[in-house]
């Protein structure tokens, strides 16, 4: 099968453990970011060398959300001046890059109220992202090419479970009742991979908008016009899916 134009990465945000739930972030969020592969390659890989260049003199530094929000490794090292030029450098590379934004929401004590046998989290929103990512490309005439999805590896176990979920959503068992044009790649999170970095900043802003609508989230107003939209121009259900399903907040505007 011919390969598409595009490229996938995935990152999440939240524990997708249902035993115990932290309920500061009772809740496990899938972001998939969507790259044009000459865009990607040509534009954006370049300019997050560059910043990487331009912040530490050398591009081996891995962009984690979570070490730049609690000042980890290289991130430590910067000061107040340089920490502040580096993140809205940063904020102007995702804000002007053309990609598009599929989000998957897990309410996990929704799921375990509404469920006597709750499906496994990333599992779950796995699959409700596969299937809006279909209908993204589809829209893009490219249903018929392959298109390769990259994820971050979490262990043996875990990622042979996720390979073997994935074939089997692939394979039809969804909702489209579709075989889907989709390769999973499975990497190691040391990876220097400019996609897996840039999918890891969406995931967490995304799942505080959900939690706490009406605490100011200024990542997500970056992210906003990028998520996937519906015919009428809304996210919700499309770019943005809530499960299980929750009524949407009238003091949050998610419309580009």
């Amino acid at each position: 099968m011919k390969y598409s134009d595009y490229v996938v990465y995935v990152d999440e945000s939240g524990d997708h453990g249902l035993i115990s739930i932290d309920n500061q972030y009772p809740i496990f969020v899938l972001s998939f970011c969507i790259f044009n592969k000459k865009i990607y390659s040509e534009k954006i890989v370049p300019e997050l060398m560059n910043l990487k260049f331009k912040t530490f003199g050398h591009d081996m530094v891995i962009l984690h959300e979570h070490d730049i929000r609690k000042k980890k490794g290289h991130f430590n090292a910067l000061n107040n001046e340089s920490r502040k030029r580096f993140l809205e450098k940063l904020t102007h590379v995702i804000s002007t890059a053309d990609f598009t934004l599929v989000a998957v929401v897990i309410d996990k004590i929704k799921l375990q109220e509404q469920y006597d046998s709750p499906s496994h989290p990333y599992h779950l929103a796995m699959e409700l992202g596969l299937e809006r990512l279909y209908y993204l490309l589809k829209q893009q005439n490219q249903d018929n090419f392959l298109t390769h999805i990259i994820f971050e590896a979490r262990g043996a176990a875990e990622d042979r479970e996720l390979q073997e979920e994935f074939i089997r959503v692939r394979s039809g068992d969804n909702t489209l009742k579709k075989n889907l044009p989709f390769e999973i790649i499975i990497v190691d999170k040391k990876i220097n991979s400019e996609g897996l970095q840039f999918a890891d900043m969406p995931a967490r802003p995304i799942g505080l908008s959900q939690l706490r609508p009406d605490q100011p989230n200024r990542a997500f107003e970056v992210l906003k016009n990028k998520f996937y939209k519906g015919p009428s121009g809304s996210i919700i259900g499309y770019g943005l899916k809530n499960f299980p399903q929750k009524a949407k907040n009238p003091k949050v505007s998610f419309e580009a």
